[in-house]
C-alpha cells in the first residue's frame, strides 16, 4: 500500500468452514462499506444459521490505520473468547470496510476458554487466508481553476502524475475537476501553483 490513507479491503464474500472436536466452525467474511451494511450481513448469515449454536461476528468500519469503528459480539459464549479473537485478528491483518461472522454448530465437547479463542481466531485466520484483498484509496474531489492558457500544462501535469480529469468546465476560465488521492493532494496543488505562476484557483472539496 501507497500510505496511511489507503487500506486493504475484502474484494468478495468467502465461507469457509471447519471441524474442531466435533463442533462445526463456519466462517463468513464480507466487505461493509459502513455500519449498516455490516449489520445487515450479520443478519443475513444468522438467519442463514438459526439453528447454529452461536453467531459470533466482529467489524472494523473505515480505515484500520487509525479512526474506525470497531464492533463484536460473542453470542453467548464466554465473554472475551469468540467475538474479540475474530476482531483481533482482522484488525491485526489491517484490513477496513469488513465484517465477520463466525457460527457455531456445538458438537458435544466443551473447549474452554482457552480452547474457544484458538477456534474462532483459528476459524477466521483460515478464512482470510483464502479471501481476496483489494486497496481502497481515499480521494479528495478538487476543482482547479485556471487561464486558457494554462489548461494544457494542467493536462500535461495530470497525465505525467497518472491522474484522471473528471470533467472539464469552460467559461470565462476553465475549471478542472477530479477525484484525487489524498497522498497526492499536497504534490499536485505544489505543481499546479508552480506550472501556473500562482495564478491558480484550487477547492478542494
Amino acid at each position: 500500500m501507497s500510505d496511511s490513507s489507503s487500506y486493504l479491503v475484502p474484494a468478495r464474500t468467502i465461507e469457509m468452514e471447519q471441524e474442531i472436536k466435533k463442533s462445526r466452525f463456519i466462517a463468513a467474511v464480507s466487505h461493509a462499506a459502513d455500519k449498516d451494511s455490516a449489520l445487515k450481513f450479520i443478519e443475513e448469515i444468522s438467519n442463514k444459521h438459526k439453528t447454529a449454536s452461536h453467531n459470533t461476528f466482529a467489524y472494523v468500519i473505515g480505515n484500520p490505520n487509525g479512526g474506525a469503528d470497531v464492533g463484536f459480539n460473542d453470542d453467548g459464549e464466554i465473554g472475551g473468547t469468540a467475538g474479540k479473537p475474530i476482531l483481533s485478528v482482522l484488525q491485526m491483518r489491517g484490513i477496513g470496510d469488513v465484517v465477520a461472522v463466525v457460527t457455531r454448530y456445538f458438537g458435544g465437547t466443551r473447549l474452554g476458554t482457552g480452547g474457544l479463542v484458538r477456534a474462532y481466531s483459528g476459524t477466521i485466520t483460515t478464512a482470510l487466508d483464502e479471501i481476496k484483498l483489494k486497496e481502497r484509496v481515499n480521494l479528495a474531489e478538487i476543482k482547479i481553476t485556471v487561464g486558457y492558457e494554462f489548461e494544457n500544462s494542467v493536462r500535461t501535469l495530470f497525465d505525467r502524475m497518472d491522474l484522471k480529469i473528471k470533467d472539464v468546465l469552460y467559461t470565462e476560465e476553465v475549471a478542472v475537476i477530479a477525484d484525487i488521492p489524498e497522498s497526492k493532494l499536497d504534490e499536485l496543488r505544489s505543481e499546479i501553483m508552480d506550472s501556473t505562476r500562482g495564478k491558480a484557483i484550487i477547492i478542494i472539496f
